[in-house]
């Protein structure tokens, strides 16, 4: 009898804590079902960020073609007059460049001979693709070249990104001469500049405004030669989405002592700029 009562009161121990132990394993096993589909749902919504977008442009224009018509290019090279018809024709059609890729690299070039000089002109364009749209895109690839350009041209990128340039040191004013007493000035006289008014105006690089989404222009003149021409080559690059444009013209005149005006040489090449980002947008 007193074995039969102990194993009653035993028995019902054993079975309550059962009951307790599958309760705690169920509440156990939702935690864990809840939590495993709360981190699966933050690893796909941190993957499901979109690529960014290609670039505006998927293919280049004839260089040869492009925005250079014959009006502008009689303009910028002048032909000789011992050249046949056949021959201006020829020289006006322009030599594309050799490019294994013409959906990304194109150029053409020009070359005009007078008499007085030999002028030289070159338009290239290049299409940016970024092989990973996941971290950039065309365009900022694009933007990416550009920049390096702009930097290697030693011109500072407008903006607030732009690094501080150290500012030349401002020299001190000239302390102004008293009139020389055997040569008086007279009356009214204008002061004379400082410098000759037959010096040619040089503009110089700068940052361009106004022509595509970003553009700069360089300007160089050839070291003076005592038997030499100095010659003058203007560059304009310029950016249009994911399409960069290079133009290059170039004067060299025959005479020595001959400068090629910095006005007039500059603002040929920025019509051309200008019609090229007009042909880009259409």
């Amino acid at each position: 009898m007193q074995r039969k009562a102990v194993r009653r009161r035993v028995l019902p121990g054993i079975a309550m804590l059962t009951a307790l132990a599958a309760g705690a394993a169920g509440l156990t096993g939702c935690t864990g079902g809840s939590g495993d589909g709360s981190t699966s749902d933050s690893k796909a919504g941190g993957s499901s960020a979109a690529p960014a977008q290609p670039g505006k442009y998927r293919s280049l224009p004839a260089p040869c073609k492009a925005g250079v018509d014959s009006k502008k290019l009689k303009g910028m090279l002048p032909a000789g007059d011992s050249l046949t018809p056949e021959q201006r024709d020829q020289m006006y059609a322009g030599v594309a460049d050799a490019s294994y890729d013409g959906d990304r690299h194109v150029g053409c070039r020009w070359t005009g001979q007078s008499p007085e000089e030999t002028r030289l002109l070159s338009v290239g364009f290049e299409r940016v693709v970024s092989y990973d749209r996941t971290t950039s895109s065309d365009d900022d690839k694009a933007k990416q070249v550009y920049v390096r350009r702009l930097t290697d041209a030693k011109l500072p990128f407008p903006g607030p990104t732009a690094s501080p340039t150290p500012a030349a040191p401002t020299p001190a004013a000239p302390t102004p001469a008293a009139p020389s007493p055997s040569v008086p000035a007279a009356p009214g006289a204008p002061v004379s500049p400082s410098a000759s008014p037959s010096a040619p105006v040089e503009l110089g690089s700068r940052v361009l405004e106004d022509l595509g989404s970003d553009a700069f222009l360089e300007d160089k003149l050839s070291p003076a030669g005592a038997s030499a021409a100095q010659s003058r080559t203007v560059r304009i690059v310029f950016r249009t989405s994911n399409v960069i444009v290079t133009i290059e013209y170039s004067v060299q005149p025959a005479l020595p002592g001959t400068i090629p005006p910095s006005t007039e040489t500059q603002d040929r090449t920025r019509q051309l700029a200008q019609a090229l980002a007009e042909r880009l947008s259409e």
